[in-house]
């Protein structure tokens, strides 16, 4: 654990400056054109929600460096530990399911697209391990690592059932109602379920890890 809060805070500064440009990007910001329908996707939100915790987390360490009195820069650890998680599954999902279905229609190595889908995910996973303080976390963290993405899919659910557009499928001409894949209950009816079963069970098995790591391993 690293308690120099000058460090910290450097490092905190450091990453929201790039986690604020992958976000823009994605938006279209750096193109000249705003594209908000990108706000339906899991991946800007997540990011979204790393931008709000590196905002948290450089707020409560300036007002600790002006205090004067610091016993390291962990702040807000637990729900720290959850938008890891979460951001966490941006970067598999993307790498390990998305990225063979592309098959060569984005080019994975720009800036932007490697900022939301591997950087961002990473610098929150470093903050954590690099200053969070051990036995913070409470078993029942785990299950809140699920809050975020259920809501997701219950947001992104009654979208496409409204009626929102995300594409035309290539494929087969017709409307794409639902953002991945995965769960396009469209296309793939109720193996939907199991995809965003296995999604879950993936939140629990990295929670838990999360949790005996702070509570059995690591030390202050």
């Amino acid at each position: 654990m690293v308690k120099n809060i000058r460090i910290a805070l450097t490092y905190r500064s450091a990453a929201i400056i790039v986690a604020a440009a992958g976000f823009l990007d994605l938006l279209g910001v750096f193109r000249g054109a705003v594209y908000p329908g990108v706000l339906y996707y899991y991946t800007a939100l997540s990011n979204l929600l790393a931008i709000i915790l590196f905002a948290m987390l450089i707020g409560r360490t300036i007002v600790s460096a002006r205090s004067g009195v610091s016993e390291g820069a962990c702040f807000y650890p637990r729900f720290e530990m959850v938008c890891v998680i979460d951001i966490l599954l941006t970067f598999c999902v993307f790498w390990v399911l998305l990225v063979p279905n592309m098959a060569g229609a984005l080019n994975l190595w720009t800036f932007g697209n490697l900022a939301v889908h591997a950087i961002t995910p990473l610098l929150c996973l470093i903050d954590y391990i690099l200053f969070s303080k051990p036995r913070k976390l409470k078993r029942r963290d785990v299950l809140y690592v699920a809050v975020f993405p259920l809501c997701y899919v219950i947001f992104s659910s009654l979208a496409g059932l409204a009626g929102h557009v995300y594409m035309i499928s290539a494929a087969d001409g017709k409307p794409v109602r639902f953002p991945y894949f995965f769960f396009d209950f469209d296309r793939i009816g109720a193996l939907s379920f199991a995809y965003i079963g296995g999604l879950l069970a993936f939140f629990f098995v990295v929670g838990y890890v999360f949790y005996y790591l702070d509570s059995k391993v690591r030390k202050s």
